[in-house]
């Protein structure tokens, strides 16, 4: 009983030295970058571990799909943008008022949209990105209709514009982790599972399936929202095609599925993998980047279905099995 016990008990620290290594080599990592371009792809790599994590709040824990975190990306990069614009408040201020707006505006959307499942709710959430471009593109006087605006710089630091916002999305990230990691160990995390696993039976049980899936919509699209807030203020010019794309949505799950939605880890894995890989072939194929793309997911997700970390645990556990049959 002891070695059990103080076996556990050394898996611990053991974790936390690997969490700790990981934080500083994302920390360290972009300053031996040699140029701009490789600075962006970094603080774009890191944006997107941000938002897959938050994404995967909704679509890990729940197994409820949303093509809309588009539509709180665009809310929250104009929602910055337009308050920086007319008041002049910092952007790193102005990303949070922006998460408490998407927050206000994801719970009213969520009352509705979460009624439905299914593809019913993929089809709900896709209809979002639309309206929020179209209405960005209608409403001129605030927006600046489809010609857009642009955002007043960040303050300027020794860093560079890229690497502040690295590090600031990287914040972001740590802050989403430790939520996660809290979610998913928590009673409302094992309540959000059961949902993802028997809605139903869920329901059954006890569990106030609607309030536990507003919730969960409401925290991932917060943080989406911040997202895109400090987005507006990195790139400095938002035009409503663009900033409300399916692409922001898309890459979020994709991310997901690569590393493993049910994985603590995997949407951030996912995303190292992605941003990156697609950049190099857009920028080295750019007239075949969309297949190629596609044809390296399509063949992980056949050799590897249920994500990169989710399938290699399963794998390392059945070769220990079968050495310890041996």
């Amino acid at each position: 009983m002891q070695s059990g016990s103080s076996s556990i008990v050394s898996r611990v620290p053991l974790r936390g030295v690997g969490v700790a290594s990981i934080i500083a080599l994302a920390a360290a990592a972009p300053l031996a970058l040699p140029n701009a371009f490789l600075q962006f792809v970094a603080t774009l790599t890191m944006m997107y571990i941000a938002l897959a994590m938050s994404w995967n709040i909704m679509g890990g824990l729940t197994g409820y799909v949303s093509l809309g975190h588009s539509f709180f990306f665009g809310v929250g990069a104009y929602f910055t943008g337009l308050t920086a614009v007319r008041f002049g408040i910092s952007p790193f201020v102005t990303a949070l008022a922006a998460g408490l707006f998407v927050a206000v505006l994801a719970a009213g959307i969520g009352f509705v949209a979460l009624r439905v499942r299914g593809a019913s709710f993929v089809i709900v959430t896709l209809a979002l990105v639309y309206i929020g471009g179209l209405t960005a593109q209608a409403w001129r006087g605030l927006t600046g209709g489809s010609t857009g605006f642009t955002v007043p710089s960040p303050p300027s630091t020794a860093l560079g514009p890229h690497l502040l916002f690295y590090y600031v999305f990287l914040a972001l990230f740590l802050v989403i982790l430790a939520l996660t990691w809290w979610l998913r160990r928590s009673k409302f995390g094992l309540g959000l599972v059961a949902i993802r696993e028997d809605e139903d039976k869920a329901e059954m049980l006890g569990i106030n399936t609607m309030l536990y899936k507003l919730v969960a919509f409401t925290l991932s699209a917060t943080f989406v929202g911040i997202g895109g807030g400090l987005y507006g203020h990195w790139r400095l010019i938002l035009y409503p095609v663009f900033v409300f794309s399916i692409v922001f949505g898309v890459s979020m799950i994709l991310s997901s599925l690569l590393g493993g939605l049910r994985s603590l880890w995997g949407p951030a894995l996912g995303a190292v993998l992605f941003i990156p890989g697609s950049y190099y072939l857009l920028t080295s194929y750019p007239q075949v980047h969309v297949l190629l793309t596609g044809l390296l997911l399509g063949a992980v997700v056949l050799v590897l279905p249920d994500g990169i970390i989710p399938s290699v645990r399963q794998r390392l556990s059945r070769f220990g099995a079968q050495e310890a049959s041996i």
